[in-house]
């Protein structure tokens, strides 16, 4: 199995719609998935006028995920209300992830998707210090394919969930830049 991944570009928006529309994705995205919706939120980082990077993961050759990469602090608000509840490095960087088809799910794709873009952080980012990524409490599928890529539970938060039926319940991952 061979991962690989590049910007998600315009063209890849019918795409992101279909799988923001799964009832997996929907669960803990709980997005707009229109065209325009699509274009409005996800626009912006694939014209470079938003610091986050959206990155649309292969598998060999087929698109299975899309990860968001970003730094906290480009984020003023969420760093806040992270900072407020735990350590937050000023280096730290964030994902957040989804596969897209829900035949993918359960079989460890998550935990391959992430391992191989954390190790790539360390190296497309050498200022990163550490990944730190909350994840509401009862998604425990994304949760646990982080403990298995390698993150370790650093705290739990309360913060503003992406779906409104949710609690603030979250508990905060976190993985440090490995020693050299």
């Amino acid at each position: 199995m061979t991962i690989t991944w590049c910007r998600l570009d315009v063209s890849d928006f019918p795409r992101l719609g279909q799988w923001l529309q799964q009832p997996h994705v929907a669960r803990w995205w709980h997005h707009e998935t229109s065209p325009e919706a699509v274009l409005r939120d996800f626009g912006p980082a694939a014209r470079g006028e938003e610091p986050s990077e959206n990155l649309l993961v292969a598998v060999d050759g087929t698109p299975v995920a899309l990860v968001q990469r970003s730094w906290i602090a480009d984020y003023p608000q969420y760093m806040g209300d992270l900072a407020a509840q735990a350590e937050i490095p000023e280096q730290a960087m964030t994902l957040d992830y989804l596969i897209g088809d829900p035949a993918l799910t359960g079989r460890g794709l998550g935990t391959r998707i992430v391992r191989a873009i954390v190790a790539a952080t360390w190296t497309d980012h050498p200022e990163a210090t550490s990944l730190i990524i909350p994840v509401h409490a009862a998604n425990r599928a994304s949760w646990r394919a982080l403990e298995k890529a390698g993150l370790h539970r650093y705290t739990e938060a309360s913060l503003e969930p992406d779906n409104p039926a949710d609690d603030r319940a979250h508990v905060v991952y976190r993985i440090d830049r490995p020693a050299l």
